[in-house]
């Protein structure tokens, strides 16, 4: 299957300039998933959770959109200039990719995209971004379906990611219970959740595994419709790149778009 020339748009969200990259599928059913990379919410990976999604999906015919959402950035994880500043932090990640979901819904016509089919990936802290929208945004405004791939999951506890916290958070909020208790998922799945399929390594280094553990229990308890595909091998970070990762890893695209036919 032919590629298409890879389009850039820009999206205005107040004075925020939030880049959306388009990989439109050439032939498809409608489908499209917003692919958010990973990064603890300081920065993107860009090569193997970004650009390497956009075009993998792309040639499996399912139209990709990769979303800069706004993090906190390398000066912030460097410093800890927060404590002063507000910086970039939560809910400015979750408002991008609420407003890439609206984009794309109302250039569904374009794209040749069917608006009730537009799902969610997201990798690490970007796993985390995409469960919170189904947790935070009004339900008229929910994703299809959820794809959280070795996620970020807890703000809590002995299995917390504590760089993606701080970057999520900021400098002078990781101490607010009330924000760590809202912002970990485990705590909120709602009743009627869109399908979720949740991948993860139990040799993870980054991302303790009980995170996804966690959430799986969490969806298991609510009735959610899921799969949960835990690797003994991989580790962390591997997304769509052949080159990280493990040969038992890296089934987990076949497994998605089996899953994601059942769907359709």
């Amino acid at each position: 299957m032919a590629c298409l020339t890879v389009s850039s748009q820009t999206l205005r969200i107040g004075r925020q300039r939030v880049e959306l990259t388009a990989y439109p599928a050439p032939v498809s059913d409608g489908t499209a998933v917003i692919v958010c990379p990973g990064g603890s919410y300081f920065w993107h990976d860009m090569v193997s959770e970004g650009d390497s999604v956009g075009r993998w999906l792309q040639r499996q015919g399912v139209s990709a959109f990769v979303l800069r959402y706004r993090t906190a950035y390398v000066p912030a994880f460097i410093t800890h200039y927060r404590l002063l500043f507000r910086g970039n932090r939560y809910p400015d990640a979750q408002e991008d990719l609420r407003e890439a979901l609206s984009y794309v819904r109302s250039h569904a016509a374009h794209y040749h995209i069917v608006p009730d089919k537009i799902g969610v990936m997201g990798f690490s802290a970007g796993g985390h971004l995409v469960m919170s929208s189904v947790e935070l945004f009004p339900r008229d405004e929910w994703p299809a379906f959820i794809i959280p791939v070795y996620p970020v999951v807890t703000m809590n506890g002995p299995w917390v990611h504590k760089r993606s916290r701080r970057g999520l958070l900021g400098d002078n909020r990781t101490c607010s219970r009330r924000l760590r208790d809202s912002l970990s998922l485990e705590r909120h799945v709602p009743d009627g959740c869109p399908p979720v399929f949740l991948v993860n390594c139990k040799d993870d280094p980054v991302v303790d595994y009980h995170n996804s553990v966690i959430l799986d229990s969490a969806l298991t308890a609510r009735h959610i419709p899921h799969v949960y595909l835990q690797y003994a091998t991989g580790g962390h970070g591997f997304g769509a790149n052949s080159h990280k990762g493990s040969a038992e890893c890296h089934t987990w695209r076949q497994r998605f778009l089996e899953w994601l036919r059942t769907l359709n």
